[in-house]
């Protein structure tokens, strides 16, 4: 069975790579492309019978399922519509508000929506190694996370490392919002003991790395993750759009998606 997919800012380095991932593929088949009114591919055939438009309705209606890698604001305002039509989503926006939150929520209580910093399969592993380590270890050893990507990304944290510091902190016990540290600058003092840090470093076209450290007395433990083509990212999207299209309406992340939990 082929799911038709909704696939949202084509002309963006996220929406480019779904395109490229779902050719060839059996499972799923573009069905709509929906850019802003000033994207350079408004009107150009981006996928076999597909063209981009702007029109919001027209795209969301031609599929029961689309995937948003695009900014906050538009993610909270296609959200919205979408809900009206209880339109499936796999949504990788990050930076985003409470307002963003609040209308996948709302579009969450009448279909699905997949919701993750990360949509490769290793990522998600490496989620579930940080969670495990920090388990084990507690808050004895320092947590710490470093994160490149390229100089284009607007975000920072990127939604990755604050994925890997929320599962960490939920592991220890802890709440993120109070021990989470993600700039340090001047006599800061000595580092508290239970503190999550994350540092992020932008330049070139870094796909994206991430790295968490935990420090313990006299040896240290580093779990990496490194991207070299965002054709992974772009699979994971496609696999949780065909997921996504079959479930009853909830808030879901990528480890639903892969049976993990």
């Amino acid at each position: 069975m082929t799911t038709a997919v909704t696939v949202l800012g084509p002309s963006g380095r996220m929406g480019k790579a779904i395109l490229a991932a779902a050719v060839g593929r059996t499972d799923v088949r573009i069905a709509a492309a929906l850019d802003r009114s000033d994207a350079p591919d408004v009107g150009k055939e981006v996928a076999p019978g597909v063209v981009t438009t702007s029109l919001i309705d027209a795209a969301l209606a031609a599929a029961p399922v689309y995937i948003d890698f695009t900014t906050p604001n538009a993610t909270a305002a296609i959200a919205s519509q979408a809900r009206q039509r209880r339109i499936a989503a796999v949504v990788g926006t990050t930076g985003l508000t409470q307002a963003g939150e609040r209308a996948l929520d709302e579009l969450a209580e009448v279909a699905a929506v997949v919701g993750a910093p990360n949509f490769s399969v290793g990522v998600n592993l490496l989620l579930g190694l940080c969670a495990l380590a920090a388990k084990t270890l507690g808050t004895a050893w320092d947590a710490e996370i470093v994160e490149l990507h390229h100089k284009a990304k607007r975000d920072a944290p990127s939604g990755t490392a604050l994925g890997l510091a929320r599962a960490i902190a939920a592991a220890r016990g802890q709440d993120l919002e109070q021990v989470g540290r993600y700039a340090r600058s001047g006599d800061v003092g000595p580092r508290p003991a239970g503190e999550i840090g994350a540092v992020a470093v932008r330049g070139g076209d870094v796909v994206g790395e991430h790295t968490a450290y935990f420090f313990g007395a006299g040896e240290r433990i580093e779990l990496s993750h490194r991207a070299t083509d965002r054709a992974i990212f772009a699979h994971g999207a496609l696999r949780a759009a065909v997921w996504a299209a079959g479930q009853k309406p909830g808030r879901y992340d990528m480890i639903d998606v892969l049976g993990m939990r």
